[in-house]
């Protein structure tokens, strides 16, 4: 599989595509079937692009960064667990209830909220954060 960046020469938006080989992207363009996803032109190009080089250290670099990552993101959901009340799809109402001091609380909370809720808390100047949860069963 090969991937190239392609330019539209009708909107000029670049986009990148996959192809089997580079023989293959050649044989749809020439039989037109190449075609551009903002304005539907077939008038694409590809782009200057750089190789990719793959680094057996950058790999373990990076598998190491995204390990030690994943540990802090558990500890920090361990911490929450253990220091918050979970109130579930209920968050922004809960926030709203401890923000307007309808109910008194000793302990933070979490739970789920939509990104339109956390944007209206936001604006109420409720302040909230977000944190990425992960799975317990994942490694």
């Amino acid at each position: 599989m090969i991937k190239y960046m392609l330019n539209c020469k009708n909107c000029k938006k670049d986009f990148g595509s996959w192809f089997a080989t580079s023989k293959e992207f050649e044989k749809l363009k020439k039989s037109k079937l190449l075609n551009c996803p903002n304005c539907n032109s077939i008038k694409i190009e590809k782009c200057l692009m750089a190789p990719s080089v793959i680094n057996n250290k950058n790999i373990n670099l990076n598998t190491k960064k995204s390990l030690d990552i994943r540990k802090k993101l558990k500890e920090y959901k361990k911490f929450i667990k253990n220091n918050f009340n979970y109130v579930g799809d209920n968050f922004a109402y809960e926030a709203r209830l401890i923000h307007y001091d309808k109910k008194k609380s000793k302990k933070g909370i979490y739970g789920k909220a939509s990104l339109e809720e956390v944007e209206d808390l936001s604006k109420e100047g409720i302040e909230t954060e977000i944190v990425p949860w992960v799975n317990d069963k994942e490694n």
